[in-house]
């Protein structure tokens, strides 16, 4: 064995021990969206009729395909769950794999684990190619179970085994992808911020390319397209998986000279020194500069998101031309370009606004964070108040994602008021300004787990994912009201409709307000981290 890999062994033994509980929620989560679909089609869509209106419904909201990808076969639960499984349960594998290797490279190199561990024989490669290796292992078993699990659901193995294997290739391509952004950042987070930021930018293109009907050829500019063509369930074609598997490959390599070039602890790009003089006045400036780098990067991301989606409203209604299917399903038959783009108008923003409160959910984990990391005591043993310094946070998480609604919001108005497609400036900012009550109810669960109950911080994601799942995949599954009730995105009115129902945002609020009450009553009278 070469010297640089000496040690790998033991060292990819031992961190499968500590990390492999960590993989369970993640194989999970995708399992079930996968074994979802095949178990619940025929309930939920017995008859050809069904299936028909199924797909009239997808097709009228371009926004779906954004996230899903087309629907080339809702005749089948096959095709149906290659529709709602392959480029959500990609996504979520690549998050996996991207967190996995920044954890086993760069977070050891900031926590001193990885000093202490090259203090014995351990090889100056060997840290990364267990990083590899672990998160390329987790997605492989993912796709494995995932494949035996659907089959065994109904589903027919080829198409069930293709599908799995996609979600392995995105984790194997991003497994790598993190590892060249190991190399680059100077820190854990940068890394972090890097690759998800490629996996979202990717994930962006490859939607839109889907949405606006482009040339065949187009899909194949962007990896998770290349997943995409080999569509499970239609024409089962494996090679498209290739070109993944030599990205994968060709990224560890760059990965493993930059590697072998850096400094140890450090990263291409150099971290900007702080202020040589400067003084933190409050509790909420300090919040501030905690977040303000990660609230300056939403917002610019929120102003890119919202020229796409602002291109996408403005061509909803030639997207949607001749097929009137999709017009009466989106609009209840109206003809009127402003019923169809206002019925999209609410889809997009309630999207935006689920993406937004993201960063909240990361500023009141970042809370957490500093409190393990024995930050928070020193500024409350000075004149400090508790509920001071946790509501100077849960203001900045409250109004980042704001921010970046907002902004997102106003590029998609300007595009929209000025294209003559049925809407008006005021029309479209006002459903923004209408979406954020329902952002805050979502940010306002992870005040609650953080103030409570941190050492269960990922029940923070529960808002998140209960939204995203409900808004966009509750009424394709046909569930009651009340069940779609519990998102907040489902109360926020649409403002271009003959008579808009605003009571909804009542009720918001005030359970907005209480899991502000929870968090700020739980953080004054529970025990900082030790």
């Amino acid at each position: 064995m070469s010297p640089a890999l000496a040690g790998t062994r033991p060292l990819l033994t031992a961190s499968l021990k500590q990390e492999a509980r960590s993989f369970a929620p993640w194989i999970a989560v995708v399992t079930a969206l996968s074994i979802s679909s095949i178990i619940v089609y025929p309930y939920a869509f017995p008859t050809q009729a069904d299936r028909r209106q199924l797909a009239a419904t997808l097709g009228a909201n371009p926004a779906l395909s954004l996230i899903f990808g087309p629907a080339r076969d809702l005749s089948t639960a096959e095709g149906f769950n290659t529709w709602r499984a392959l480029a959500l349960g990609g996504f979520i594998t690549a998050l996996m794999a991207i967190f996995a290797v920044i954890r086993a490279t760069r977070a050891q190199e900031d926590s001193g684990q990885a000093e202490l561990l090259a203090s014995g024989v351990l090889g100056r490669s060997a840290r990364l190619v267990v990083a590899v290796a672990m998160a390329s292992l987790a997605s492989i078993v993912l796709g494995v179970v995932a494949a035996v699990a659907t089959g065994l659901s109904g589903s027919n193995w080829p198409d069930a085994c293709l599908l799995a294997a996609t979600f392995t290739v995105t984790g194997l391509m991003f497994a790598a992808v993190a590892a060249v952004a190991a190399q680059i950042g100077s820190d854990a987070r940068t890394a972090s911020t890097i690759a998800v930021a490629t996996l979202g930018t990717l994930f962006l293109l490859r939607g839109y390319i889907d949405t606006m009907n482009l040339p065949a050829w187009v899909a194949w500019t962007t990896p998770l397209g290349w997943m995409e063509q080999t569509r499970p369930a239609t024409e089962n074609r494996w090679w498209p998986l290739l070109p993944g598997l030599a990205v994968a490959l060709l990224l560890s390599v760059v990965a493993a000279r930059l590697q072998g070039r850096r400094d140890f602890g450090q990263g291409t790009i150099a971290p900007r020194p702080g202020p040589a003089r400067g003084k933190v006045r409050s509790t909420t400036a300090l919040a501030w500069r905690l977040n303000r780098a990660p609230v300056i990067s939403w917002t610019v991301a929120f102003a890119l998101l919202g020229s796409v989606f602002g291109n996408l409203a403005t061509s909803v209604t030639s997207l949607l031309a001749g097929n009137p299917a999709a017009a009466n399903v989106l609009a209840g038959g109206a003809t009127a370009p402003g019923a169809l783009v206002g019925s999209f108008l609410v889809t997009i923003l309630s999207l935006t606004g689920i993406i937004a409160a993201v960063g909240g959910v990361q500023s009141m984990l970042k809370v957490r964070a500093e409190e393990m990391d024995d930050r928070v005591e020193p500024v409350l043993a000075t004149a400090v108040r508790r509920p001071s310094y946790f509501g100077s946070n849960i203001l900045i998480a409250l109004a980042g994602p704001t921010l970046g609604l907002l902004v997102a919001g106003l590029v998609i108005a300007v595009m929209a008021g000025t294209a003559d497609i049925g809407v008006s400036f005021g029309d479209v900012l006002l459903q923004a300004v209408a979406t954020a009550p329902a952002v805050w109810t979502v940010t306002a669960v992870s005040v609650a787990v953080v103030g409570a109950r941190p050492q269960v911080k990922i029940a923070a994601w529960i808002g998140v994912i209960a939204a995203f799942a409900l808004t966009l995949l509750g009424p394709t599954f046909k569930l009651p009201d009340w069940a779609l009730g519990i998102s907040p995105f489902w109360h926020v009115p649409h403002v271009t409709a003959a008579s808009p129902v605003w009571s909804g945002l009542v009720w918001v609020s005030l359970f907005t307000l209480g899991f502000l009450a929870v968090g700020l009553a739980g953080f004054r009278r529970r025990d900082l981290a030790r």
